[in-house]
């Protein structure tokens, strides 16, 4: 197939629940999406996690990130040597830390050595560029979901990922291109399965609530929860971005509480950053499209369903794949970076105006 009908893009995807890694191809000329190819997922050992958990918060050169980064960088060795007919890698890396007040960013990786291990060139380093320029350097799947409204011909809509930590990306298609002004407004919500998913590895020994079966009985802490609402962030203008460990008061509060009410607080308190999302909303959103493992998570969906005044969907009822859409967007954004079209702007991560991103090796 020619390149002026796309090229072969793999994303990847490691992200903070720290699970293992999601990969996906993608057919892109960086701007259409002409056609979803093969998905994949390697999940990480529990001893590689326990690794790349002891590095959660440090930053290059301190103790344990040398070690979290081989860790990384094998596992998406592993998996991206499962594809073919790949043209060109988009990889993320894995956060270990996020600090946009201060302009830092690490992930554990480097895209350069998986370039020479593969042969293949790999777009890497996603957020450096823009938290340089002033930007949060996050969220950045924002330009992919508009792509995707754009393809489905939704719109105006918002895309919802609950991940490790949830983000929102409200998509106007009346607009031209993703970078135009109004087209996108974009930030992340607060905890989504990190802290729960957490919470019950350490209580229960599973790592997450399944069907949110636990929280369904448990009895929310309307203290905690009120004081978890009452944090700066849910106050601050978008667009803002937040670490994984952003909200380690919560994970401490809900310690004293029983198996159920704890899990039911933290779900919650997810349901309630969501719905306070919904302040900064433009006007005219249609739906929401919620990807990410929250999706699956019965509790959550119900709970969203009842405070927001819009239809709440699983995005696999559009035909998406809710599994795979943070290492498809990052295929899609690989694309972009190679021809240096813009990655982020100001409604996406505050940056002045739209920059392009990513470092290009092999």
């Amino acid at each position: 197939m020619g390149e002026q009908d796309g090229i072969w893009a793999l994303g990847l995807m490691s992200g903070t629940s720290m699970d293992g890694v999601d990969a996906a191809l993608v057919l892109t000329d960086g701007i259409e999406i002409f056609e979803f190819g093969a998905t994949g997922y390697r999940p990480y050992t529990g001893d590689e996690r326990a690794i790349i958990a002891a590095a959660q918060g440090k930053w290059p050169g301190e103790a344990g990130v040398a070690e979290a980064a081989e860790v990384v960088e094998a596992a998406h060795l592993d998996l991206i040597r499962r594809f073919g007919g790949v043209d060109l890698v988009g990889f993320h890396g894995q956060t270990l830390a996020h600090d946009p007040a201060n302009h830092r960013t690490h992930q554990a990786g480097d895209g350069a050595r998986l370039a020479k291990a593969l042969g293949l060139p790999v777009v890497w380093d996603f957020r450096s560029n823009d938290m340089a320029a002033g930007g949060q350097g996050a969220p950045l799947a924002p330009f992919y979901h508009f792509a995707l409204a754009r393809r489905m011909g939704k719109g105006p809509v918002a895309f919802l990922n609950l991940g490790g930590v949830g983000n929102i990306s409200f998509v106007d298609t009346r607009h031209p291109r993703p970078d135009a002004d109004g087209a996108l407004l974009a930030f992340d919500t607060g905890p989504a399965n990190a802290l729960m998913d957490d919470f019950a590895l350490k209580r229960t020994g599973l790592a997450c609530d399944y069907g949110g079966a636990l929280a369904a009985i448990g009895k929310v802490d309307e203290k905690i929860l009120a004081s978890f609402l009452s944090h700066d962030y849910f106050r601050q203008k978008p667009p803002k971005s937040l670490d994984r460990n952003a909200f380690a008061d919560l994970a401490y509060a809900v310690e004293r509480l029983s198996d159920t009410d704890g899990l039911a607080t933290l779900a919650g308190a997810t349901i309630q950053s969501v719905k306070s999302a919904f302040a900064f909303a433009p006007d005219g959103m249609t739906r929401l499209l919620v990807a990410g493992g929250g999706r699956k998570n019965p509790h959550l969906m119900q709970g969203l369903a009842r405070n927001l005044d819009l239809p709440v969907e699983d995005v696999d009822a559009s035909g998406l794949d809710g599994d795979m859409l943070e290492a498809q967007a990052f295929a899609y954004l690989a694309a972009r970076a190679r021809i240096h079209l813009n990655i982020s702007a100001p409604g996406t991560t505050g940056i002045a105006k739209p920059i392009s991103g990513g470092r290009l090796s092999g």
